[in-house]
């Protein structure tokens, strides 16, 4: 009996980012990507989500090579955790390479990876896996899709593409090489489901390109610009328009300093000499010969525009008049945290335009007939939706059957489910180990669900400390009860309260003193239970309860 094809998303799947998938035949694994993912707002204190790589570990000698299709965070963010748990080549276009190179140094990895760059047209052999890198684009120079070759037949992995006639740097995808793999044969097509919802075609980066130049023709204020970090076709063109239109361009923000230092290195953006200058030069030169290019295009408490609407940040305070530019689109979840910024921007005067009052972003997640012109290409046996939420994966796969793919040839599956594939079948066969992992600092999955609901429930109720001293000779009270209260109520107002709660703890600890019991942990879970049934009648709240008892 024939071998068969296994494919194992450890991410990316009813999930907005954290991609990562699995190829497995026989002895060989490949990875593709290796993405993070942003906490949600119940998980507080949490930085970044990454995939759970206990099956890599598990099967790191077999695990023949990592291959990255863009620079993007939710394809890249996650790999300096991975190659601490696994070693393997990890294989890239030039600017994502770059991007990977300075996320690994960050790390302390970039000295200890083997990195190798590779271009569009590359064929990489990695075990019985032949992968070739085909040009796509995307909101990211040097993005490719992958045609994996194996034993059973050729597999396409999409990854985040869209299809623009008019891209303002680099050649159009490759049709023409898509459609060659479509005529010679493919086993199955694996499809980015982003934009799935969004009817037509995607917008050129030319029209965004064109509506810029609009708002920096004739302006007479101060320009700032925001845009995501990675899209670096965005931030050539800002750049391109500054000095056009005379204007010097300071930048600030990590993120974004990072990627035009990479971007620069590698020649994807050019940068005439005297165009730069220092933020913290900006006072020196009058409004309209100034262009600002900053983070926080998604609301980020940390950002460089945060800072500047709440007149935090050191060099840039936000002037009346101020054309604020937001070239972005809200990234899911992330709407409430930009409202934020853009209502603090008009509160200090500032001309802000933003998605919702003008065209200024054009995603790099192709839409419904940019979808169908790839099953149309590609002429798929079996389909299998990627990169997105449940929504998105059941429209995708619906539309494929629209397309004619045979349903039983769909595969809608979750992460950590293996699919296998054999020449004339497709399904789901089991499980490996998956999930999230939280990084919290440079804590990696040391915080878990307990911990986030103790989390969770401080932020929601707050905390009451009961704190009682004992004698270690007769149990004797030491001192009389005390209560601290931390975001639960304001101690003057709430002296009555606090009273009783210190009548309650007293009681509590008489009935215990009566019955001659020496164990502590019985008086701590009584004062607990008897504080938490009486708030929750007194107060209609549940705070955390923490008894202290202490012996002396």
């Amino acid at each position: 009996m024939a071998e068969k094809l296994k494919i194992i998303a450890l991410g990316g799947l009813n999930e907005v980012g954290k991609n990562l998938t699995v190829y497995e035949y026989m002895d060989d694994i490949i990875v593709v990507d290796c993405g993070l993912g942003f906490p949600d707002d119940d998980m507080y204190g949490i930085d970044i989500v990454i995939p759970d790589f206990t099956y890599l570990e598990e099967n790191s000698s077999r695990v023949r090579g990592i291959i990255l299709t863009h620079g993007h965070e939710d394809h890249i963010g996650a790999l300096p955790y991975l190659l601490r748990v696994i070693s393997a080549p990890v294989y890239a276009t030039p600017l994502t390479a770059g991007l990977t190179d300075a996320k690994l140094a960050e790390h302390n990895l970039s000295e200890t990876t083997d990195l190798e760059v590779k271009k569009p047209g590359d064929v990489i052999k990695l075990g019985c896996f032949n992968v070739e890198l085909i040009h796509i684009n995307h909101s990211i120079p040097d993005a490719v899709s992958l045609a994996i070759r194996t034993p059973i037949g050729v597999v396409i992995h999409t990854s985040d593409f869209k299809i623009d006639t008019t891209p303002i740097s680099g050649d159009m995808i490759n049709l023409v090489r898509f459609g060659d793999l479509g005529n010679r044969g493919v086993l199955a097509l694996l499809a980015d489901s982003t934009n799935i919802e969004r009817e037509g075609y995607s917008a050129s980066e030319q029209r965004i390109s064109e509506r810029l130049e609009e708002l920096f023709i004739g302006c007479t204020q101060r320009i700032i610009v925001t845009s995501f970090a990675s899209n670096v076709h965005r931030i050539s063109k800002v750049l391109e328009l500054a000095d056009k239109y005379g204007r010097r361009v300071a930048v600030t923000g990590r993120s974004m300093e990072n990627v035009l230092r990479v971007s620069t290195e590698l020649g994807c953006i050019t940068i005439p000499d005297g165009l730069l200058m220092d933020v913290s030069n900006i006072k020196d030169l009058p409004p309209e010969k100034i262009v600002i290019i900053t983070t926080g295009s998604q609301g980020e408490a940390m950002s460089a525009l945060y800072r500047m609407a709440f007149a935090e940040h050191r060099q840039v305070d936000i002037m009346p008049g101020d054309r604020v530019i937001l070239s972005a689109s809200a990234v899911p979840g992330n709407e409430n945290a930009i409202s934020r910024v853009i209502d603090e921007l008009f509160r200090r005067g500032a001309e802000v335009i933003y998605d919702k009052v003008s065209e200024l972003h054009a995603s790099g997640h192709a839409y419904q007939e940019e979808l169908k012109m790839m099953m149309v290409l590609t002429k798929p046996k079996f389909f299998v939706p990627i990169h997105g939420e449940q929504r998105h994966l059941s429209m995708h796969g619906k539309l494929a059957s629209q397309m004619g793919i045979l349903p039983k040839n769909i595969v809608i599956a979750d992460i950590g489910q293996v699919i296998e594939l054999s020449g004339r079948s497709i399904g789901k066969n089991g499980t490996v180990h998956s999930g999230k992992i939280l990084v919290d600092g440079i804590g990696v999955g040391d915080v878990g669900s307990v911990v986030l609901r103790d989390r969770k429930h401080l932020a929601q109720d707050g905390m009451v400390v009961a704190i009682v001293n004992v004698s270690s000779e007769d149990g004797s009270l030491v001192t009389p009860p005390d209560i601290l209260t931390r975001g639960f109520v304001y101690v003057k107002e709430s002296e009555e309260l606090l009273n009783e709660l210190k009548d309650i703890v007293m009681e509590t600890y008489d009935l215990y003193h009566n019955k001659n019991t020496n164990n502590l942990a019985i008086l701590k879970n009584s004062i607990k239970a008897e504080l938490s049934s009486y708030l929750n009648k007194k107060t209609k709240r549940n705070p955390m309860i923490l008894p202290v008892v202490t012996e002396i």
